[in-house]
């Protein structure tokens, strides 16, 4: 509905003993307490605010009066990655009539918040620019749900590329793995049939010594890099099937205590693990899940540790969320490196220690119950990686 198109009708509809009475003074109270943010502009150069709606104050904390003074008012505010796709086609509204944007607006505390923006040119009789009225609406909620909806389409997109790749690299990984075997147990036998039968003189020609050494770290080569691609493919099947979980009460302390009595082995001889536990209420997640962000994360500090160290664990808990701080007094992460550890595939461990997939899981996996994951580091002092899951479950409906 345009702003003309509205009928005020007060013999038939009388205001009630808290609105005014008198039509003027019921439409500024109308206008003032609509959800949307009414105000209009002048119609050329900086379209400086000429009447901001009194509802300014509780939707983005300024005072109209405020705003209307400063000519550059509305500009200024607009986020800067969105202010150029406004302003290059603003002037298109005295051709079109009226334009929509939704766009990013500062509020008084910093924050930024997705505004959906109709303004309409108004015109007199001869057809000369009079003023530029809008209608500025908050649409955050909206554009967080379509943000998450996009993501789970995407996670589930991966997820089915994932089974697909897991299912097509499985089958001749297989069999490569069962030929390499056989051919061990033929190049076995048969250095072992030349040892009983050629002479001395005749091995020493064919460089037979090395040629068995050679042979055997070629096919241990060869099993080695079948076994990185088996982790890659067992991976690849970890994030495709992770939707089948069910969502339940979740004790994240039960959950690190199992995922740490898996790791026994490999903390045994590397690190000691430093308790310091707050009070946790349980959350509704997926469970297994979440033991296996603990395990990929755990295991980055493991082997971040070049000789013996410390593993802290500090969980706490606020009126909105739970964080879980696993801190290591390992390597430490190069600064050039933090921006993509995240990244799928992305490792700086040697060449056969890790698949580069385990923070990238972990991350999906906190994403997807409503969460983040907070990395700090420090080259030559450690890391510490902060799980934040809220205390609002994040379960589809």
């Amino acid at each position: 509905m345009e702003f003309e198109d509205f009928d005020f009708i007060t013999s038939e509809a009388p205001a009630r003993a808290s609105e005014p009475a008198d039509p003027l003074q019921r439409l500024k109270y109308l206008v003032d307490n609509t959800p949307a943010i009414i105000y209009s502009t002048v119609p050329s150069g900086d379209f400086k605010m000429t009447f901001v709606s009194a509802n300014a104050l509780n939707v983005l904390g300024y005072r109209p009066q405020d705003m209307v003074a400063d000519p550059n008012f509305w500009f200024d505010h607009i986020h800067p990655d969105d202010a150029p796709n406004i302003f290059s086609s603003l002037a298109q509204i005295f051709t079109e009539g009226e334009k929509a944007y939704e766009y990013r607006f500062r509020t008084a505390d910093g924050r930024y918040l997705w505004m959906h923006d109709h303004l309409r040119l108004i015109r007199d009789e001869q057809g000369a620019p009079v003023e530029v009225i809008g209608s500025l609406s908050d649409i955050t909620d909206r554009k967080q749900m379509e943000e998450s909806l996009l993501q789970a389409q995407n996670m589930a997109s991966i997820g089915q590329l994932a089974a697909g790749v897991a299912h097509e690299i499985n089958n001749p990984v297989g069999f490569v793995t069962s030929n390499i075997g056989t051919l061990k147990s033929y190049a076995d036998t048969l250095f072992e049939l030349v040892e009983r039968s050629a002479t001395a003189e005749q091995r020493k020609q064919a460089d037979f010594d090395f040629m068995k050494e050679d042979t055997a770290a070629l096919l241990r080569e060869s099993m080695d890099g079948l076994r990185r691609v088996r982790d890659i493919v067992q991976a690849l099947k970890d994030f495709s099937e992770s939707g089948d979980s069910q969502w339940q009460p979740t004790d994240l302390h039960e959950g690190l205590e199992s995922t740490l009595n898996a790791l026994a082995n490999e903390l045994r001889f590397k690190a000691q693990v430093d308790r310091h536990y707050g009070k946790l209420p349980p959350i509704r997640g997926l469970p297994g899940q979440l033991n296996q962000v603990f395990r990929n994360i755990l295991l980055n500090a493991i082997q971040a540790i070049p000789g013996q160290g410390i593993i802290r664990i500090v969980t706490s808990a606020d009126r909105e969320a739970l964080q879980v701080r696993i801190q290591d007094n390992g390597v430490g992460i190069p600064p050039e490196n933090l921006g993509r550890i995240f990244d799928p595939f992305f490792t700086t461990k040697p060449v056969g220690s890790g698949t580069g997939l385990g923070l990238y899981l972990a991350y999906g996996t906190v994403s997807k119950h409503g969460g983040r994951i907070n990395v700090i580091s420090e080259p030559g002092k450690g890391s510490a990686f902060t799980v934040v899951l809220p205390l609002r479950s994040a379960e589809p409906r």
